[in-house]
């Protein structure tokens, strides 16, 4: 059996198992084996290629793994889980410039206009991805104002700055020496500048959809690439990325009631009326009433947000789960799809604390049952719960499917003060007959809440 043909057969072995592990990753109670099979895939795919005998210096492979490695070890140890969604946004950034770099070198190659065209779209694409994950990784840590940037005549600025891209692309193309074309670096620096200005112009709070539509461009990029180097494994691992990314994408818009061009170019708080005034009176709550509440309650639901992770709470969050069950009661967790700063924000944490999959409840799910819950407790979560997406035809949010938190007997609201979240909107909620407000950091409420039990 020739060497080429092993090459292929393992490339098509990984590529199968690039699938098995994707289908795998769409279910919470797969998901782990999901990741393991795909890392299997990477492995095997990787290994292949550092066998195929095209490679003649091992040297600068050798030193990237190390400076990989390296990088690689210290993120895993040292970034928070509130820093999580930031690191994606940047892990989606470099694999957009790795694909750019990847159709650069294929440059000086044999090539057909095939192979140039395919090469001009990793370096456009991964050139937009590069830098628009930059920019949403300055948004989300708020290196920069989370608020949309806009101004008049954007669109057309846009539009023009598309049309010089393509202009540069064909430019490039018809080049006798491509290699040294001073159009390729016009078509660089002009994908660095249109990743800032696709990004910028998107609200904070369009983040989670973001990372995902940044991550299906990081996937189209990888598939440009396999083709600018006629590389089977690259083409279907980015192909498969960019197919997911656009899907997680359809859904997290769904979830929030609005077309992918409305979170691209309208900028968030950009629609709607004036938001009516909120009027009503704020009813705090104890950590020693909220216990016997809770001591009363037989159906619990937990509706985690960011301020959970920020607390870092997931783990007390668990152990008052256990004391609750302990006490007869139902607890279960409803999981809003744009919940936290990233994708599966909510999911991720829960999993670390061990939370069992079957208890995490989808919107659609919970939504039907929650007249029936005893008492609601809201960790962290703002937008998501935000009545005012039901009941206000002013507000930016109007339209989108929430978490229906007030239609439980009680809530609960764990919150350090009365500011708004991250969409920067205020929520009535929080003045409800039935919400108490439960101040305070809210790792610490809930570790009161179980010393009261025991």
């Amino acid at each position: 059996m020739s060497g080429t043909l092993v090459i292929n057969l393992a490339y098509a072995i990984a590529a199968v198992l690039f699938i098995v592990g994707l289908k795998m990753l769409s279910s919470p109670a797969s998901a782990r084996k999901g990741n393991l099979v795909s890392s299997v895939a990477m492995l095997i795919a990787v290994v292949v290629t550092l066998l195929d005998q095209q490679i003649i210096d091992y040297r600068w492979i050798a030193l990237g793994l190390l400076i990989g490695t390296v990088i690689g070890v210290a993120a895993a140890r040292m970034v928070a889980m509130t820093s999580m969604p930031e690191m994606v946004a940047l892990f989606n950034g470099f694999g957009g410039l790795a694909s750019l770099l990847v159709g650069w070198a294929a440059l000086f190659t044999p090539n057909t206009t095939f192979i140039l065209i395919t090469i001009a779209l990793s370096i456009l694409i991964g050139g937009v991805t590069f830098t628009g994950s930059v920019v949403a990784w300055a948004k989300l840590s708020e290196t920069i104002s989370g608020r949309p940037f806009l101004f008049g005549g954007q669109r057309v600025f846009n539009g023009l700055l598309l049309a010089a891209i393509v202009a540069s692309t064909v430019l490039f193309c018809m080049e006798a020496d491509p290699e040294l074309s001073r159009w390729l670096y016009v078509v660089v620096a002009l994908s660095f500048l249109l990743g800032v200005m696709v990004v910028i112009p998107i609200g904070g709070a369009d983040m989670p959809v973001v990372i995902s539509l940044l991550n299906s461009y990081s996937g189209l990029a990888a598939c440009a690439a396999g083709f600018a180097i006629n590389n089977m494994i690259l083409i279907v691992a980015g192909a498969l990325v960019g197919a997911s990314g656009i899907i997680l994408t359809q859904i997290m818009c769904k979830a929030m009631n609005r077309s992918l061009a409305n979170v691209l170019f309208s900028g968030f708080g950009a629609v709607g009326g004036p938001a009516e005034k909120l009027e009503g009176e704020v009813r705090a709550i104890s950590h020693e009433d909220a216990y016997y509440i809770l001591e009363a309650a037989s159906c619990v639901v937990i509706v985690p947000g960011y301020g959970m992770a920020v607390a870092q709470a997931q783990h007390t969050v668990k152990e008052l789960q256990e004391l609750l069950e302990g006490n007869g009661a139902e607890v279960v967790y409803a999981i809003h799809p744009v919940a936290g700063r990233m994708p599966g924000h909510m999911n991720v944490l829960l999993a670390e604390a061990d939370v069992s999959y079957d208890l995490l409840l989808e919107m659609d799910e919970i939504n039907p049952r929650m007249e029936n819950f005893d008492v609601a407790i809201v960790i962290g979560a703002n937008d998501v719960v935000n009545p005012a997406a039901r009941e206000s035809k002013g507000s930016p949010i109007y339209g989108m499917p929430i978490i229906n938190v007030d239609q439980a007997r009680t809530v609960f609201v764990l919150k350090r003060s009365m500011a708004s979240g991250f969409a920067g909107i205020d929520n009535p909620l929080f003045f409800k007959e039935n919400t108490r407000m439960l101040f305070g950091d809210a790792k610490d409420s809930i570790s009161q809440l179980i010393r009261q039990f025991k």
